[in-house]
């Protein structure tokens, strides 16, 4: 029988394409009420859901904290 090992790759955060909403509170130093707030009010940055699983795109967000 051969065994199945779920191997992720090291610096898999580095791979990362988007942040939950915790992430994206403990970044900004917000509330976690605030952050989903925030997700659901802007268009500054892309916020995808699927049922109650709320991601932000990676990508979208650093930009619009960099400016």
């Amino acid at each position: 029988m051969s065994e199945e090992k779920n191997v992720q790759p090291e610096n898999s955060s580095s791979l990362k394409q988007t942040y939950t909403v915790q992430e994206v509170a403990q970044m900004l130093d917000i509330p976690l009420r605030s952050a989903y707030q925030l997700c659901s009010a802007t268009n500054e940055f892309k916020v995808k859901r699927w049922g109650r699983t709320v991601r932000i795109n990676k990508a979208s967000f650093d930009e619009w904290l960099t400016r």
